[in-house]
C-alpha cells in the first residue's frame, strides 16, 4: 500500500487552511457525503452550507497529526482542529475515487 497521502486530502486541509471555499467545495465528487458527528450533508451545495457553518466559515486550521491507509480508497487522518468551532483532534475517515472526495466522516475521538 502506498503511504502517501492523496491529493484530494492534502487539498482538504489546504484549502481549509487557506479560507478557499470554492477549492473546499470542488474537492467533493457530486453525490459525495460529509457526516459530521451523525449528521450528514450531501453533495456540493449541503458540504458548502457545512463549510460554511463548520469549517472556514468558522476560521478553522488543520493540522496534520497521523494518518493510515484502511484500504485503496479509504483512509483515516487524525486533525487536530483550532479556530472558532471545535478544538480538539478528531480522526476524518475519508474515501477517495478518481481524485475526489467521496466521503468524508468526521469521527467523536
Amino acid at each position: 500500500m502506498d503511504h502517501k497521502l492523496p491529493a484530494a486530502i492534502t487539498s482538504f486541509i489546504n484549502t481549509t487552511n487557506n479560507a478557499d471555499s470554492t477549492g473546499f467545495v470542488q474537492l467533493f465528487t457530486a453525490d459525495a457525503i460529509l457526516n459530521d458527528w451523525g449528521t450528514e450533508y450531501h453533495g456540493p451545495i449541503g458540504i458548502g452550507k457545512w463549510n460554511q457553518t463548520d469549517n472556514i466559515g468558522k476560521q478553522a486550521h488543520f493540522e496534520l497529526v497521523d494518518f493510515t491507509q484502511n484500504d485503496d480508497d479509504s483512509w483515516t487522518v487524525n486533525l487536530a482542529v483550532t479556530g472558532n468551532g471545535f478544538n480538539g483532534t478528531s480522526p476524518f475517515k475519508m474515501v477517495v475515487v478518481k481524485d475526489q472526495l467521496q466521503s468524508v466522516q468526521i469521527l467523536p475521538d
